[in-house]
């Protein structure tokens, strides 16, 4: 089984941290990453097998699947142990509500702050650092009391830490909001997690990238 992903790709990172909670081994080819636009400028597979030219890409003896969300789905059918969707219907269809909310809402709101970290104080840079910490309290808000986005560990986890990560990365905490920053660090604990997490690290200090400061 191969995946092609990209050093900081967010949904790549999701669905790695997928297969290391389910013991499933990939190989793994990391695709050319260009820090200044924050892109990946394409690779003759990935291109080939998703018309968005887009990580992540896996394959699995002749089948070829993108998307982030699907690959998890197949990961779940193919190693259903441990599970990472909530048995009982209506908590299932929560999950993957929030798993869509972190991909599809949270995700690209807190991505937007990485256009402007040198013109926080402009209209729109103001705006998009508004909207992330809308996004983290969001987050601390689905959390609620739970420990974990749908009750118990799994997808809908996954996909909102690595919403969580990108702004991490551009230097946004979640200040304020002890829940969300309890929750990171439940997540951090895990060994799957924390192995991403630190591969991307280690990534950005090889490529010299500085890790802005808190804002």
């Amino acid at each position: 089984m191969k995946l092609y992903t990209g050093p900081v790709s967010m949904f790549g990172a999701k669905v790695l941290i997928a297969a290391a909670e389910k013991g499933i081994r990939l190989e793994i080819e990391n695709v050319p990453y260009e820090p200044a636009t924050f892109s990946y400028p394409g690779h003759p597979e990935v291109n080939r097998i998703n018309p968005r030219r887009q990580v992540p890409v896996l394959i699995d003896q002749g089948l070829e699947i993108f998307d982030s969300t699907l690959i998890c789905e197949y990961f779940e059918d193919i190693a259903p142990e441990p599970p990472l969707w909530p048995a009982e219907p209506r908590s299932r269809a929560a999950a993957r509500l929030a798993e869509l909310k972190a991909d599809e809402i949270w995700f690209p709101r807190l991505r937007r702050v990485g256009q402007f970290l040198r013109d926080r104080s402009s209209p729109e840079g103001g705006q998009a650092w508004a909207e992330a910490r809308t996004a983290y309290a969001e987050m601390d808000a689905a959390l609620g009391e739970r420990a974990w986005m749908a009750g118990t560990f799994g997808y809908a986890d996954i996909a909102a830490y690595t919403a969580y990560l990108t702004s991490w990365f551009f230097g946004l905490r979640p200040a304020g909001l002890p829940k969300l920053a309890a929750w990171a660090e439940r997540m951090e604990a895990r060994p799957a997690v924390k192995a991403v997490r630190d591969g991307i690290v280690g990534y950005l200090e090889t490529q010299r990238i500085r890790l802005p400061e808190s804002a």
